[in-house]
């Protein structure tokens, strides 16, 4: 059995054994072996580089294949789902040690692992919709996971059907490319006719951008913050959100020229549209979705300008510092004791020690300050775009630059209100349990580390461009500068910060409601309900009821009374119709003798 069947079995056989056991040691054992045995196999696979096929169907017009292909960008990405699968997994042994519903909570987070893993690996894209929607099952059920609180279901089928409503797009498209090329193999794909490679991909690219929660289709994330701390940290960091824009990297090869500035156009409206969310969100976690949606347009932005592998390069590094903020963020409101309000939640420095040095780390690493991750990655989107000529180019560059501005002012904000308002005094510093300080050091560590993929690493990425360094180092401190202005003014006003709106003055509710998203949202399926119901009452009492089953009461009633006045009358009458009726079938047989 390859390495690349593996990397898939393992965790999905440990997630469905999961499903099955009760007892919460062997639910932990479990929980852990399936990731960290998945994290082997992914660096194995970063090593031979294997490809499996097996042909499962021939249906002479078209093929289906089991295949697999796990280059050294996929084996990249694989490493970074796994990795950062197997440190939630841990930090949930403690997070959710009081949870009678840990076991299956634990399966269902190794078989989202498994079915990101697959579509990491997919070379056919039958496959790779089988992992596609085995997610959404899966974040479903991780989303809903507190059923008891009362925004959890709600914020679950929000995400389900949202993300379902793209998929539909998705599955059409996979059938197009599949019908034109005669096998969903990616690489036969890659030839068809452009037509259908351009129907396709608008198709593929809706359901990526529902799944990955890019504009339009971005208003099932934030209110899925309702899940526990761990499942927003695995569908932030590098499974769900991240999987829309792999799937626009593997499909590279198909983008026809002119589509790529639509995607441009995506982008540069959900980077700069969901910072300004982010800039003006009222609870820690809110902050965070939103910064996901901002990032992942960045990765959009790098596909628009034909650098794939910068995307991956930014995945991997959004993967590690969002990991880290998210799981900080639970630390945070757990030692805090609120329920994530920034107008509540205040820490000092010296209260969690690891979780400010950590929050530090990855709010740092988000804003681009190097030599931390997120400088190299973000450089390498913006260098692309920079080198790239095109009118998609120019588009994502500058709304690159801007969305850095923002970047660096809400995580600015994040941390200032978080740490630097005053606290109450506490006797001790909060003891953070041993197996979340673990997962909170190896992804401080990896934050860090995670540059040096800009140099030793599978990536293509363009090389670093000081000009272009120098204006990111400045937009990063122009953002900074900012903030840092308006908390002084404000400080001076007021004294310590109680308004979490007050760093930047009066909140506006149009982003704080993310750019009035929910509430559009709200007004236009109320609309679109109203509409149906209307269509459905003219084809109701109009079409059925007055033509079809009224005008046909009517039409047997007149005909019956015609047929009865034609039998009320007199011999006169009947001779009359007897002998039109003789000369009627006269003629018809006098001409169809003639015809013959």
């Amino acid at each position: 059995m390859t390495p690349g069947l593996l990397l898939i079995g393992v965790p999905a056989a440990a997630g469905l054994a999961g499903l099955l056991v009760r007892p919460r040691g062997l639910a932990r054992v479990l929980a852990v072996a399936g990731p960290a045995v998945a994290l082997l196999l992914a660096a194995w696979c970063a090593v031979v580089n294997p490809r499996f096929a097996l042909t499962l169907a021939d249906f002479d017009s078209i093929q289906v294949d089991l295949a697999l292909d796990l280059s050294g960008t996929a084996s990249a990405v694989a490493l970074a789902s796994a990795f950062v699968t197997l440190l939630v997994q841990v930090y949930s042994a403690a997070y959710l040690r009081d949870d009678p519903r840990y076991a299956p909570f634990a399966a269902q987070v190794n078989l989202f692992c498994a079915a990101m893993l697959l579509v990491v690996a997919a070379d056919d894209l039958v496959f790779l919709l089988i992992g596609w929607e085995v997610m959404g099952a899966c974040s479903y059920l991780l989303i809903a996971h507190y059923a008891k609180l009362p925004e959890a279901p709600g914020a679950a089928a929000k995400a389900f059907l949202v993300t379902r409503f793209g998929d539909v797009a998705f599955v059409l498209g996979v059938m197009v490319l599949g019908a034109a090329a005669g096998s969903f193999r990616i690489e036969a794909v890659a030839a068809v006719p452009e037509g259908a490679a351009t129907a396709g991909m608008l198709l593929i690219l809706f359901g990526c951008i529902g799944k990955s929660a890019q504009f339009p289709l971005q208003i099932w994330l934030p209110p899925a913050m309702a899940g526990p701390t761990p499942v927003s940290a695995l569908i932030h960091a590098a499974t769900m959100v991240a999987a829309g824009a792999y799937v626009l990297t593997r499909l590279a090869p198909v983008w026809p020229e002119p589509l790529l500035l639509v995607v441009a156009l995506v982008a540069a409206v959900t980077m700069v549209g969901a910072g300004l969310c982010a800039l003006a969100a009222r609870d820690l976690k809110g902050v965070l979705a939103w910064s996901t949606v901002s990032q992942v347009g960045f990765m959009f932005a790098a596909v628009a300008v034909s650098a794939g592998d910068a995307a991956l390069f930014h995945l991997v590094s959004h993967a590690a510092f969002k990991g880290l903020l998210f799981l900080t963020a639970g630390v945070i409101i757990a030692v805090a004791g609120t329920n994530g309000s920034l107008l509540t939640t205040r820490l000092r420095p010296g209260d969690a020690p690891l979780a400010f040095a950590a929050m530090t780390i990855g709010l740092g690493a988000m804003a681009g300050l190097p030599p931390l991750g997120g400088f190299y990655s973000k450089e390498a989107v913006l260098g692309a775009a920079y080198e790239a000529g095109s009118p998609a180019g120019v588009v994502v560059f500058w709304a690159g630059v801007g969305a850095s501005i923002l970047t660096a002012a809400y995580s600015a904000r994040l941390w200032l209100l978080l740490f630097w308002r005053g606290a109450p005094e506490r006797e001790a510093r909060a003891a953070v349990p041993g197996a979340e300080s673990f997962s909170l050091w190896a992804l401080m560590i990896a934050t860090v580390a995670v540059g040096a993929v800009y140099y030793a690493g599978p990536f293509e990425v363009p090389e670093l461009h000081l000009d272009l360094m120098a204006l990111l180092l400045l937009v990063t401190a122009g953002g900074f500068a900012v903030i840092a202005d308006a908390w002084r003014r404000r400080r001076r006003a007021t004294g310590i910060d109680r308004d979490p709106a007050g760093v930047l003055g009066r909140t506006r509710p149009a982003f704080a409601e993310g750019l009035y998203a929910e509430r559009l949202a709200g007004r236009a399926t109320r609309a679109l309900a109203r509409g149906a119901s209307a269509a459905a009452r003219v084809l109701d009492e109009r079409l059925v009821d007055r033509t079809v089953v009224e005008g046909s009461a009517r039409a047997t009633l007149a005909a019956a009374e015609d047929t009865a006045a034609g039998h009320r009358g007199g011999l006169v009458r009947y001779l009359r119709l007897s002998a039109a009726g003789t000369l009627l079938v006269a003629v018809v047989a006098i001409g169809v003798s003639l015809w013959n």
